[in-house]
């Protein structure tokens, strides 16, 4: 019989997102010698045995930039697999500490503000990272029930939400010719560009590419995709419902996904929530942001965020 393969070794790395006053984030460039040298990277270190995560970040910001961490939340857990290791990513972020970030280990150091920074410049477990911070915690999805006479009335209602904070927005519009979708999108893409907020169309890739409007792909899509659809700067979002779709949307270099239904809904009562323990466990594992999706309101994006989730994505409570 053939010898079992030995297990990897694994790497638990703390990585710090460190917010300035001027809503910056610090990146520190990898050394000569190191690997992927060169490429820039949120500042931490190793996970030494016996400590707690945020005493090894502690101890890694102290040693690295001679600074004493006061405070830090999760922010996003990234694993990644390759031939030679098993690394999982803990990042958390913070605003205090006290003392100015110097470099103690001879790396350089740059303050940017995270739409400025160029996730090909990153190393590739802290692209990720990029993203959760770039994506908001809420997402709201127009409801599928909207008629084309309502486009008024919707141009409207959209607009104001994007007026008063909506970051990220998905034109989710079945009933409505896709040319009239296209319509309301250009009309829209003005306010959203001021309001630095981001519309996707739902599965529609050409129009997304015509528009520049990211894209949110259907599960169906997603399963037959060997790349990327879209270009970097176009957001990619992907519909999953389980571990294999998960890890499908990062294969292809998806910027996030929802996963659902995390409570039962009214449009599938026939499908069986996955309830938050599995949402957890699945958003946890996952190597990018992940949205809680199906049977959600605003009023669960805490929830969603204590269990691994980017936040909560929603249809009908997103628009009360």
């Amino acid at each position: 019989m053939p010898t079992p393969a030995a297990p990897k070794p694994f790497l638990h790395v703390m990585a710090a997102v460190m917010h300035d006053a001027d809503g910056r984030v610090l990146l520190a460039q990898r050394p000569a010698g190191k690997h992927l040298a060169g490429m820039w990277e949120f500042p931490g270190g190793k996970l030494e045995p016996g400590e707690t995560p945020v005493a090894a970040l502690a101890r890694e910001l102290r040693e690295e930039l001679g600074v004493t961490l006061q405070h830090a939340e999760p922010l996003i857990r990234v694993p990644r697999h390759d031939l030679e290791r098993e690394l999982l990513l803990d990042t958390w972020q913070t605003e205090r500490w006290e003392g100015t970030p110097q470099s103690l280990e001879g790396q350089a150091l740059q303050w940017l503000p995270p739409a400025q920074i160029d996730p090909a410049t990153l190393a590739p477990a802290d692209r990720a990272i990029l993203q959760a911070l770039r994506l908001p915690h809420r997402y709201p999805i127009t409801p599928a029930e909207v008629r084309p006479d309502q486009r008024d009335a919707w141009f409207e209602r959209i607009g104001r939400a994007i007026e008063h904070g909506a970051q990220l927005v998905q034109l989710r519009l079945p009933l409505w010719p896709r040319e009239h979708v296209h319509e309301l999108a250009a009309a829209l893409l003005p306010l959203a560009r001021r309001c630095g907020a981001q519309l996707l169309l739902n599965g529609d890739v050409d129009g997304a590419l015509a528009l520049g409007t990211g894209v949110q792909l259907k599960s169906t899509q997603l399963a037959a995709m060997s790349e990327r659809p879209l270009p970097p700067w176009q957001l990619v979002g992907a519909s999953c419902h389980g571990a294999g779709e998960l890890a499908q949307a990062a294969g292809i270099g998806a910027d996030f996904a929802t996963l659902s239904p995390v409570a039962a809904t009214r449009s599938h009562p026939q499908i069986p929530p996955l309830g938050w323990s599995r949402f957890h466990a699945l958003a946890e594992a996952a190597p990018l942001p992940v949205y809680a999706l199906g049977g959600m309101a605003p009023s669960h994006i805490a929830q969603a965020r204590q269990c691994s989730g980017q936040g909560a994505a929603g249809i009908r409570e997103f628009w009360r």
